[in-house]
């Protein structure tokens, strides 16, 4: 087995790690390149265009404000999930974004984001082409990502490479297996549990006490989503008008349990 824990588990503005996480990733790596090349003091324009599944439900999952907040800089981990409605309302109202977090330039969200319903690129469902122009309206740069999922992104020049829209493994663990059997044979082996086992093969990755830290901060981030949706009302964001129903299941709990009844 070599996807990894901090592959399975991330941190990101839901509601889908395909339709969210990856654009942001995909937008900002974008916005990088145009740094990195030079070109970024060039581009007066960005067009992002969306296709195939992000295309045809990508405004119900959140994927035009997660490929905004990419252009601006910002990371599916760090970004602050409290800011993100008045930010995104505020490149909408004001029709500027500032690309890369350093250039401000103009950014019509009508014309300049455009989710293709029905068109798809030809390797994998989940694809983006992000087009950088001057101010003659010359193309500077253009790359394409597929969103392959779990938040994993691959450009068309990995995908090509690869031959699939998957991930490559980076390292191979010292444990490796493929299924449950094999895994509790590695247990058997080793004299390890299961959690030794991961925590074995994570360290081909990084030392243990950065890998503790980095599951601590995903822990936190869980409950505090568990806390937040026990508390929130009204419906979910993405126009789908789905009611939020965490926080009367709790109250319901509590009134049960006021009341003395214990049958949970």
């Amino acid at each position: 087995m070599t996807v990894g824990v901090f592959d399975l588990f991330k941190i990101g503005i839901g509601p889908s790690s395909s339709h969210t996480v990856g654009p942001m990733v995909a937008a900002r790596a974008f916005a990088r390149t145009l740094t990195e090349s030079g070109a970024l003091a060039k581009t007066a324009r960005i067009r992002a265009e969306l296709f195939g599944s992000l295309g045809a439900t990508g405004r119900g999952h959140g994927s035009p404000k997660a490929v905004l907040l990419g252009l601006e800089n910002e990371t599916p981990e760090n970004v602050d999930v409290e800011s993100v409605p008045a930010r995104v309302a505020a490149i909408r109202e004001r029709q500027k974004i500032n690309l890369a977090g350093m250039r401000e330039i103009e950014f019509r969200e009508r014309e300049d984001l455009i989710l293709h319903k029905r068109k798809s690129m030809p390797l994998h469902p989940n694809g983006m082409i992000f087009r950088a122009r001057d101010s003659e309206g010359a193309e500077i740069l253009a790359r394409a990502y597929y969103s392959v999922g779990g938040g994993f992104v691959l450009d068309e020049d990995e995908a090509g490479a690869t031959g699939a829209v998957s991930p490559a493994p980076e390292m191979a663990p010292p444990l490796q297996f493929k299924s449950g059997a094999e895994l509790m044979a590695r247990c058997d082996e080793s004299g390890l549990s299961v959690a030794g086992v991961m925590m074995e093969n994570e360290k081909v990755r990084a030392p243990e006490a950065e890998i503790r830290a980095r599951l601590l901060k995903i822990w936190a981030a869980m409950r505090e989503c568990v806390s937040c949706g026990c508390k929130a009302e009204g419906v979910l964001p993405g126009g789908l008008e789905v009611r939020r129903r965490a926080a009367g299941l709790r109250k319901g709990l509590e009134a049960r349990m006021a009341a003395g009844d214990d049958d949970r």
